[in-house]
Order: structure tokens, then C-alpha cells, then sequence
């Protein structure tokens, strides 16, 4: 009787997505399963069976400064576009070209979860959850104050689930004023003289290297997560290298310039005039060798330039243990 009321191709993809959901949360309950050992953290699991020359690398290369690598990649955008207006008329009301990006980082980690360890304590690990962070204004206004939303996903996630959890949580940061959790933590530390908190903060970083570093702190701090994204188009300017944070934890750092225009040569080979979109990461290259970032940048690549692929299925694969 289910499979009788499949009757069109959107009602057979939301079906197989929500079976493939169901699935992939059976498949992480049995991951729940793991027993936590020694030297893992409360947000990830140590790595145990990389190469000896990835475990050593983090003592060589001691912060993520020193181990920063830059790629920049100029995409396409027309069929992004047509893929925005498609959802935007299914009723994904202001959907657009970052909800296409976290949607395309998030599918990338199902297929590629090497890109979402993390280094803490000279240590790899694998994060359990993927975490994404953005700095966002309340107002568009000079003066406005500015907060930090993290948003967390599961592999698994749809478009339209990575939609609708970063709409609710950006709603609820901008309703919270200046009350929200990151907030009232920035106004505390604050408060703080400032002797006393350059202490504070080195006790902090003491904590995260043992790994003891408090879960609600893990919570709200911007600088422990998956993937730090930055909009420059917002801003109507290029894109930048944003430097990574030596404090915390976050390997992956992306922004994306305003829309711009090219003339390429398409097919015929006349000049054509195209609409691109400049998107610039900076990464911290002791997670995972060349080859697999090279590999996960290419998969990136090839769902902005085809979008529709994020509606298909995904076998979400495992990082190693």
C-alpha cells in the first residue's frame, strides 16, 4: 500500500530520503554503541589507526596556523540558481545560495568524513556530529551587534532539513536579542579584568588539550566545530582567506565572494557571459592527507555545479576507527 501511493518522482524521493533517514539513525544508534576509551573527548573519538606520519605531524605542526593551506575554486552558478528558484517555489520561503552550500558541505561529510576531524591535544580525532558556525548580524546596520549560531546535522540531512534548522536557529538568535547563549558567555568573560582573564583563557585552552574543556562551553564557543562559513556576497565584496583559530578546534574555514560575471567560451567556442560565484578555504592539512582533500573539494565542486544531485540518496560512509 505505501508504494501504491508513490505516484510522482517528488513524493518517491522524499520517501526514499525518509526511509534512507531512518536507516542511517538506526545505523548511528549502533554506532552509540561505541564504548568510549581512553584519551577519546566528549565530541569525538580518538583516531587510532592512521599512518605514523599523520601522528606525528600535529607534534611538527603544533597550531593550525602553521598548517593552513589555501585553495581557491570559482563555480558556475547558473544551474545553483535554477536549483534555488525550484526550491524556493516548493515553499522553502528565502532559500538560497548558503543553504546550497552548508546542504553541499554536509553531503560531502556523509561521503568524505575525513574533512570533519578534528586536532586537539596534538591528537586526531572524529568529530561525532557535524557542527557549522556563522557570524551573523542582528540588523544589517554598521553599529549592529553581531553573534555566532552553530548549527548541528547529521550526515544523513536533507536539503531541506539543513534549511529548515539553520532558518530556526538564525530566527531564534535574532528574537533572543543579546540574551543568547553565545552572547551572555561573550558578556561574562567580559566582565572579567583582563589579568585575570588572560589566565582564565589559558586554563580553558589547558582544559580543551586534556580534553576536559566543559560541554556547555563546547556548546556555545565558536571556535570548536565542523566548518566555519563566512558570506562576502552579503557584503557585496570578494571573497577572503579568513585565518583558522589556533584556539578550539575548527579545520575548515569557507567564504564566498558577491556574484560576479565572466565570459567564457561555450560549446561553439563564442564568448558567453556567465554568472560565478568565487568560493575560498582555508584548511588545517594534518586532518586528512592531499589526496582525500583533493578528492572531497572535487565532490564539493560537482554538487554546486549540480545541485540536484543533493535530492538524490546518500550512502553515508563511516570515518575510520
Amino acid at each position: 500500500n505505501i508504494f501504491v501511493e508513490i505516484t510522482t518522482k517528488k513524493s518517491y524521493n522524499i520517501f526514499v530520503n525518509n526511509l534512507l533517514k531512518l536507516l542511517f539513525t538506526r545505523c548511528y544508534m549502533e554506532q552509540k554503541k561505541y564504548k568510549r576509551k581512553f584519551g577519546d573527548r566528549s565530541d569525538g573519538r580518538k583516531i587510532r589507526s592512521m599512518d605514523p606520519m599523520n601522528m606525528i605531524t600535529p607534534y611538527i605542526m603544533k597550531h593550525r596556523n602553521d598548517a593552513s593551506n589555501m585553495v581557491s575554486v570559482s563555480i558556475d552558478i547558473e544551474n545553483v540558481e535554477k536549483y534555488i528558484k525550484r526550491k524556493r517555489s516548493e515553499g522553502l520561503k528565502g532559500f538560497g545560495l548558503l543553504h546550497v552550500m552548508l546542504a553541499t558541505y554536509v553531503r560531502t561529510v556523509a561521503q568524505r568524513p575525513g574533512v570533519n576531524r578534528f586536532i586537539s591535544g596534538q591528537k586526531i580525532f572524529a568529530r561525532n556530529d557535524i557542527q557549522v558556525m556563522m557570524t551573523i548580524k542582528k540588523e544589517m546596520k554598521l553599529d549592529a551587534q553581531e553573534t555566532v549560531v552553530k548549527a548541528y546535522y547529521s550526515p544523513g540531512d536533507s536539503p531541506e532539513d539543513v534549511y529548515r534548522i539553520f532558518n530556526k536557529l538564525v530566527e531564534e538568535n535574532k528574537a533572543a536579542g543579546d540574551q543568547s547563549d553565545f552572547d551572555s558567555t561573550a558578556r561574562i568573560l567580559n566582565y572579567i579584568p583582563g589579568i585575570i582573564l588572560k589566565f582564565a583563557i589559558w586554563f580553558l585552552n589547558l582544559l580543551d588539550y586534556f580534553g576536559l574543556l566543559p560541554k556547555f562551553l563546547l556548546k556555545v564557543s565558536p571556535f570548536h566545530g565542523s566548518f566555519f562559513i563566512t558570506s562576502m556576497g552579503s557584503l557585496g565584496i570578494p571573497a577572503i582567506y579568513h585565518h583558522l583559530y589556533n584556539f578550539g578546534n575548527v579545520p575548515l574555514f569557507c567564504s564566498y565572494s558577491a556574484k560576479r560575471y565572466e565570459y567564457v567560451p561555450n560549446k561553439d567556442g563564442e564568448m558567453e557571459k556567465r554568472k560565478f560565484v568565487d568560493f575560498k578555504f582555508v584548511m588545517d592539512e594534518r586532518i586528512c592527507d592531499g589526496h582525500y582533500y583533493a578528492s572531497a573539494l572535487k565532490m564539493m565542486c560537482d554538487y554546486l555545479k549540480n545541485p540536484d544531485k543533493l535530492d538524490q540518496p546518500v550512502e553515508v560512509v563511516p570515518d575510520i576507527y
